[in-house]
């Protein structure tokens, strides 16, 4: 059974940064592809980032690219998402996810493990 746990949320204000980390156990994390997911007050969940776990490529959401970015530790079996530039509209809980299929998957369903979530606040 893998295990997720969100953290580094907060309230910040517009145009600070945040980095949010998501630490794995219980599971093999070097080979997981994993992505992080927002989800804002009556929205779905919004796909952010992911990255793969053979070449830790990357693909992100065009409303946070070239602002935020994700990456990974093998040996500390962590995901990141250093989020700068942040705009009220990035306010949300944000979720990390582990896809054991290395689907790359911008489809919440297609994970197989959530984290609990993380709530961000961005001020104006």
């Amino acid at each position: 059974q893998v295990q997720l746990v969100d953290s580094g949320g907060g309230l910040v204000q517009a145009g600070d940064s945040l980095r949010l980390s998501c630490a794995a156990s219980g599971g093999t994390f070097s080979r997981y592809t994993m992505g992080w997911f927002r989800q804002a007050p009556g929205k779905e969940r919004e796909f952010i980032a992911v990255i793969g776990w053979r070449s830790g490529s990357t693909y992100y959401a065009d409303s946070v690219k070239g602002r935020f970015t994700i990456s990974r530790d093998n040996a500390k079996n962590t995901v990141y998402l250093q989020m700068n530039s942040l705009k009220p509209e990035d306010t949300a809980v944000y979720y990390c996810a582990a896809d054991l299929f290395g689907l790359k998957s911008v489809i919440p369903r297609d994970y197989d493990y959530w984290g609990q979530g993380t709530q961000v606040t961005v001020s104006s």
